[in-house]
């Protein structure tokens, strides 16, 4: 079954296609992480650039971010994807750049939408009425540069990575009022603090089983690491220490550190160079989900199990023999 999106006559192939791609095993323990039979099932494809990926629970739902396309998409397996929201990153007036969409995707602690918009440049949230609020768009009255991804602190607490990926000119932009890539906390009461600038192009974040520790990849092809850091009892970051290093295969392989989850006992499905790595708790690379294509980012779906991945212009899937947390 194909289905046609009115989206600039983007045509999307939501039939199943062979597997894609190979699993290398570093160790031993990968075993009992992914079934040595296990593979990755293509589930659509055609996009432009997929990112962000969020699983609701209640309606079985898969949605994920095309950012070139300014477009959330929604999978379902009964009926594959149609269109979630358009535009989901941009408002303003076309074209803008190369990526104006939403980037990375989450749930608030109320279950609601909220999205780094990249052309918009802020962090927003999709109210119960449809509309959008904004959570946060400048630090110390200057427009931040544009927001990739995000997560929640038990706390209620978000915290987002803004590198500036989604400027037209990026780095180089005029539009740029911030001569850093932050790593920012919103507190409940919405005040917004910058927890580090230490990292060059800050990226996918998310936190331990515990909430203890704050990891955060950094997708410079000089030093493309994760990184790992404290998180205080006031919500700031105490001094963070190198988790995993990649540089050198960032050199020869597709992708850099960007999205990644954890699962229930301190794993990092990690996307980077080659594909998804998976890292113990203690930073070993135990294997390898390598695909053929840069990918963009990752999260659980169904009971917790599934892996759901987004691949450059596929969304995939792999069943696993662990379980994360689902939003």
């Amino acid at each position: 079954m194909s289905i046609r999106s009115s989206l600039d006559s983007l045509e999307i192939d939501t039939r199943n296609f062979p597997v894609l791609g190979h699993i290398h095993r570093f160790s031993p323990a990968l075993d009992s992480l992914l079934d040595p039979s296990a593979r990755v099932e293509v589930l659509a494809a055609g996009f432009a650039w997929t990112e962000g990926p969020v699983w609701l629970r209640q309606s079985a739902t898969l949605l994920f971010s095309d950012i070139p396309r300014n477009t959330i998409f929604a999978w379902r397996e009964a009926s594959g994807v149609s269109p979630f929201l358009s535009p989901s990153g941009f408002t303003g007036i076309l074209p803008y750049g190369r990526e104006p969409g939403s980037n990375g995707l989450t749930l608030d602690p109320l279950g609601r939408l909220v999205a780094c918009e990249h052309g918009d440049r802020r962090v927003s949230v999709l109210t119960a009425d449809g509309g959008k609020m904004t959570l946060a768009d400048q630090f110390e009255g200057k427009r931040l540069n544009s927001p990739n991804d995000c997560c929640f602190h038990p706390s209620g607490d978000l915290y987002f990575t803004d590198p500036p990926y989604g400027l037209p000119a990026q780095f180089d932009d005029p539009r740029r009022e911030l001569d850093f890539c932050g790593v920012y906390r919103v507190s409940s009461s919405r005040q917004i603090s910058l927890l580090t600038a230490e990292l060059s192009r800050p990226n996918g974040l998310a936190f331990s089983p515990n909430a203890s520790t704050l990891y955060v990849s950094n997708s410079d092809p000089d030093r493309a690491i994760w990184m790992a850091y404290p998180v205080n009892a006031n919500g700031q970051l105490g001094p963070g220490r190198l988790f995993a290093d990649l540089t050198r295969e960032a050199a020869s392989q597709k992708g850099l550190p960007d999205g990644f989850k954890l699962d229930h006992s301190g794993h990092l499905f990690a996307t980077g160079p080659g594909g998804v790595s998976i890292f113990s708790p203690s930073g070993e690379r135990l294997g390898l989900i390598e695909l053929g294509e840069a990918c963009a980012n990752v999260a659980w779906g169904g009971d917790g199990s599934t892996l759901y991945i987004c691949a450059d212009m596929y969304l995939c899937r792999i069943h696993t023999r662990t379980h994360g947390t689902l939003l």
